[in-house]
């Protein structure tokens, strides 16, 4: 997410849990308190239909219980609970101070959260129409000005 997510900055708490609630994470500081959308093909693949995730600031995220990852390009991993399957979010690898990108229905408060963004807009299925006033960006148009894996995924 970009300068639109400023608006929506907040310093505050946040409880989640996966599906079993093996894995729980707790936010005690800076996170976005909106949703960004992506229809790429890696993550509708990893999340099976989009994927929407809201920014955690690294130093205010605690993690407990046994996290499975997985590198899904050289720069970035995708994590999830190695008991429920449940993904917890999306990460660049290659930076320990990156900030994390948290599946919304993890916290029972992002329920509230508006979407603010949707990416690979010309990549989106047809049953997945989102609505609503947010910022759009084909494939193109994120990739011209974002790191990103070229190609799509077959």
């Amino acid at each position: 997410m970009s300068s639109l997510a400023d608006q929506y900055r907040r310093r505050g708490q946040l409880q989640g849990a996966c599906l079993c609630g093996a894995v729980q994470i707790s936010i005690d500081g800076d996170y976005v308190a909106a949703v960004g959308a992506c229809h790429c093909s890696r993550c509708q693949r990893s999340a099976g239909v989009l994927w929407g995730a809201f920014v955690g600031s690294a130093p205010a995220v605690t993690v407990t219980g046994e996290v499975a990852r997985y590198a899904s390009t050289e720069f970035s991993e995708r994590a999830f609970c190695p008991i429920c399957g449940s993904n917890l979010w999306l990460r660049d690898s290659d930076n320990d101070a990156a900030d994390y990108e948290f599946m919304p229905a993890l916290f029972p408060e992002a329920a509230a959260f508006p979407l603010i963004s949707e990416i690979y807009t010309d990549c989106r299925p047809a049953y997945v129409p989102l609505s609503g006033s947010h910022a759009t960006k084909t494939r193109a148009e994120w990739e011209a000005d974002n790191r990103h894996v070229e190609g799509d995924m077959p």
